[in-house]
């Protein structure tokens, strides 16, 4: 069997065209009555759910074999679809994405383009569910970031712990610091 985008003939007899209509039958609606949904059949709404194995194998970066692999291992589990193809449920393949995502360290940084590191310590956390603001104090500068609560976890970021900010624009804006009142005004323009 192959994994092709395309529906399995079996599941697109059971998929209505949507310019048909309903089927006659004693649970017709009255005149002048809300339409109502049709309910999903069991094996749509499961598919909705599922990635055919070779959908769920390139997701995860690696071949359909390794899919049937995991599958006779344990780790992953398989249905069949109407047409007896393998079926992944999303969860599992959210899981084993967040599994690599947590065991593999990122490389170390050989080299990068920006140019403005700010190493220093950080002297502020303030977080909620979702967004964090961290402050850190490098040399003169007080450098501030936005990023995610996760990034936080992610890194087990404290208050005291090192950190190097990096900075990376594309606009920097230049400021004036204010000049004394009577020497502006004498100064000729």
């Amino acid at each position: 069997m192959t994994d092709s985008p395309s529906a399995p003939a079996d599941m697109a007899a059971t998929r209505r065209p949507r310019s048909a209509a309903p089927a006659a039958g004693p649970d017709e609606q009255a005149e002048g009555e809300a339409p109502t949904a049709a309910p999903v059949p069991a094996a749509i709404a499961d598919e909705d759910r599922t990635l055919r194995i070779g959908q769920a194998a390139e997701l995860l970066g690696i071949s359909v074999d390794t899919i049937r692999r995991w599958e006779q291992d344990g780790r992953l589990a398989t249905t069949r679809s109407a047409g007896g193809q393998r079926l992944v449920q999303i969860t599992d393949i959210s899981r084993l994405l967040g599994e690599r995502r947590r065991s593999t360290p990122d490389p170390s940084i050989g080299a990068q383009s920006a140019r403005n590191r700010f190493a220093g310590i950080v002297t502020s956390i303030r977080r909620d569910a979702i967004v964090a603001v961290v402050e850190v104090l490098a040399g003169p500068h007080r450098v501030v970031s936005l990023m995610t609560s996760e990034a936080i976890d992610d890194m087990e970021l404290k208050v005291g712990d090192r950190a190097v900010c990096v900075v990376k624009a594309t606009q920097v804006i230049v400021e004036v610091p204010s000049r004394p009142a009577a020497r502006s005004e004498s100064a000729p323009r």
